[in-house]
């Protein structure tokens, strides 16, 4: 797993969700905006304050995540 500096958890930010850089953005915001088709530079393009390193790394740290724990789905 790289570095992920740019990813925090505060308990009085977002309720103590990993967001990036302290802000009120969650890493699931980012990933959901990935996840619903929309490209990193859109994601940049409306979310100016970020950066495109802050979208690389909500994506390794929510691959990360998703390796740690086994998650249920519905079946197919």
């Amino acid at each position: 797993m790289g570095q992920l500096d740019r990813i925090t958890q505060e308990p009085d930010t977002m309720g103590g969700k990993a967001c990036i850089r302290g802000m009120r953005v969650t890493v699931g915001m980012v990933v959901g905006q990935v996840g619903a088709g929309h490209s990193v530079d859109e994601i940049l393009a409306d979310f100016p304050y970020l950066e495109r390193e802050d979208i690389m790394q909500a994506l390794r740290y929510a691959a990360w995540r998703a390796e740690e724990r086994e998650v249920l789905l519905a079946p197919a």
